[in-house]
């Protein structure tokens, strides 16, 4: 799969490229468009996310992708050397040769078992993420360390340390969705941010 990105960053739109009879995992309500003959499978399995599973026909196709919120697209190409936690809510597409495991081992340190607010894709191939407002790349250095409050973290790679806590005490918090958490960052690596946080789903 290759990902040509249009439209950005205001207002991102992917196109999807498909190899024959390649499938990709988008986000269900996500999609804007196929060439034809294109197959659309809502009963697809994606763990963590509303997944439909798109496959090209014979002579390949492309599906175009765009988020439900204005703002800027990121693609982040897995090399199977390393997984990638995300925020569950930027998802938008993968390569069918990326898995999601919002159970990896890196979550349940952080989740504590539970379901959170973060997913974790591994495998290789092109992981498409939403991001509201614009990507932000902070780039720590050795010992460096970082505090980002969980609504605006985009990303990051498994290499990276982290910690998860409250922000404060007094406030009300929660793994499922992030409310009233913070993560603590240190180097070597890089971590997305985002410079809006998503409205939360009622």
């Amino acid at each position: 799969m290759q990902v040509r990105t249009r439209h950005t960053p205001g207002y991102g739109v992917a196109r999807l490229l498909l190899a024959p009879a390649e499938p990709v995992l988008v986000e269900r309500g996500s999609v804007l468009g196929t060439s034809y003959g294109v197959g659309f499978d809502t009963r697809a399995k994606g763990k963590g996310v509303r997944a439909a599973l798109c496959t090209a026909g014979p002579e390949g196709g492309w599906v175009d992708v765009a988020p439900g919120v204005p703002g800027d697209l990121h693609v982040v190409d897995l090399d199977g050397k390393s997984g990638w936690c995300f925020a569950g809510d930027a998802w938008l597409a993968c390569a069918g040769t990326v898995g999601l495991d919002p159970a990896a081992p890196p979550l349940r340190a952080l989740h504590g078992g539970d379901a959170g607010f973060l997913n974790y894709a591994f495998g290789t191939g092109p992981l498409v993420l939403a991001c509201a407002g614009a990507v932000d790349v902070v780039t720590l250095e050795p010992g460096e360390l970082v505090t980002l409050h969980s609504g605006h973290v985009l990303a990051f790679a498994d290499t990276v340390q982290c910690r998860l806590r409250a922000v404060s005490p007094d406030l009300p918090q929660s793994v499922r969705d992030g409310e009233g958490l913070a993560l603590d960052f240190a180097g070597p690596g890089l971590v997305l941010t985002r410079t809006r946080k998503p409205r939360r789903r009622s």
